[in-house]
């Protein structure tokens, strides 16, 4: 299945208060597409992450892979490993995925 790699704000269009476009697919591939849902736990919370999860109608199977796509990205950069996090978002992150209850 084809994934896009970096689903983030600044590589989606909205149009209208509707995503029109998605853009920069420098990391695609064909892989596990649950690497795309990681913005549930960077860019959602709570009750806009279950709202994300329903509009993307992928099985639970994908949301706890999704799961632990984020937890890997917030631990390898918080271990100085991936990209600098001077102002510590990846902190929020950890702390969004521990906190929310593994996905059925």
């Amino acid at each position: 299945m084809w994934f896009h790699g970096d689903v983030a704000p600044g590589n989606l269009l909205v149009r209208g208060g509707r995503l029109s476009a998605v853009i920069d697919f420098g990391t695609c591939g064909i892989g596990d597409p649950a690497c795309d849902l990681v913005m549930a736990w960077t860019h959602f919370d709570g009750p806009e992450r279950r709202v994300f999860r329903e509009a993307a109608g992928l099985p639970g199977d994908a949301w706890r892979r999704a799961r632990g796509w984020a937890l890997w990205k917030a631990l390898a950069t918080m271990a100085g490993l991936s990209s600098p996090d001077p102002e510590g978002f990846q902190r929020g992150v950890l702390l969004r995925v521990l906190d929310d209850p593994v996905a059925t």
